[in-house]
């Protein structure tokens, strides 16, 4: 008869064999991707509403009032039809979207389970500064995808003058999914610099005055980095995108700049009671060893004095 398997007791410090990590990441690799495939699952009922929610601002935007037929021969002004290609197009695009969907609704999963599978190994202060990342770097994505959100209609408007005169311009719909999450994630990304910017002056790497001198050259490279990262060549678009990091990086220097002046108030007043002091190990010059005398001849008192110890004691205590 086999006896139940007993439950090992787990190290404090999150040590374990190799095997039982690759056990562990198994395991919750299962359970991420389990938790993907349902939320794929449940988005794939809603894809249709999804599909209007991204579509929505270009539709508004630059959508046509009448169909293709209609269009024809017709000069309408710049606009555009979304369309979608080929028999299994629509099925190819409900599981992509569904899959897309999956991974952002079951996103507070497999982000646990990486954080369950990682922090073992982090030190306490490390947990803190991760869990303090996290909470402040979620909203700060959500606010760059929101941005983008509300700059997209003013970027197809712009994008959709090109179209030649008399000509009707047909938007393909994963182009345009693409597109709008291309958007999504470059602005919810460029939202995380300053939080990063944070993250080194706190562990010391960056300070605040660093931090303050480098303001020429950040903002030069923001509004480069606008330029390239916007779909569309106008300065409304470019800006909308670069006067927010701009705004978030001087926020993340005046914190620099008060986290360095309160850790020199600290360093000034020295360790507290409940604090230990810091350890001077610099080296120090020793001299010159002093030689070590010979050993003499041993004499009778010594031997005398020998016999009466145990072992070199006393007693045998």
């Amino acid at each position: 008869m086999l006896k139940p398997a007993r439950n090992k007791e787990k190290d404090p410090e999150g040590r374990m064999p190799l095997a039982e990590h690759l056990r562990e990441l198994r395991n919750r690799l299962a359970k991420a991707v389990l938790a993907i495939v349902l939320g794929a699952i449940v988005a794939a009922f809603y894809y249709r509403d999804i599909i209007n929610l991204l579509t929505h601002p270009v539709q508004q935007s630059v959508g046509c009032s009448k169909s293709f037929m209609e269009l024809a021969g017709q000069n309408e002004g710049a606009c555009g039809n979304i369309t979608v290609e080929g028999l299994l197009g629509p099925f190819t695009l409900m599981i992509k979207v569904a899959l897309t969907a999956g991974v952002v609704i079951a996103s507070p999963v497999w982000l646990y389970q990486l954080w369950a599978f990682i922090a073992p190994g982090l030190h306490k202060h490390e947990k803190r500064y991760s869990m303090a990342f996290v909470a402040a770097g979620f909203p700060l994505f959500l606010a760059g995808a929101w941005f983008s959100y509300h700059v997209l209609p003013a970027a197809a408007s712009v994008l959709i003058d090109f179209t030649p005169e008399g000509a009707v311009n047909l938007l393909p719909l994963d182009d345009l999914l693409n597109l709008v999450t291309r958007m999504v994630i470059v602005f919810g990304l460029s939202f995380e610099l300053p939080l990063l910017l944070v993250m080194l002056n706190l562990t010391g790497m960056v300070s605040g005055r660093r931090m303050l001198g480098w303001w020429r050259g950040m903002i030069l490279g923001v509004t480069i980095f606008a330029a390239f990262a916007t779909p569309t060549v106008d300065p409304i678009s470019m800006l909308s995108l670069a006067a927010p990091i701009v705004l978030l990086y001087f926020l993340a220097t005046g914190f620099a700049l008060m986290n360095d002046k309160r850790r020199r108030q600290r360093a000034a007043e020295g360790p507290g009671d409940d604090e230990a002091s810091v350890l001077d190990l610099t080296p120090e010059d020793v001299g010159e060893a002093e030689p070590v005398p010979a050993p003499s001849a041993p004499t009778e008192q010594s031997d005398s004095a020998s016999r009466d110890r145990v072992n070199g004691y006393d007693d045998v205590t």
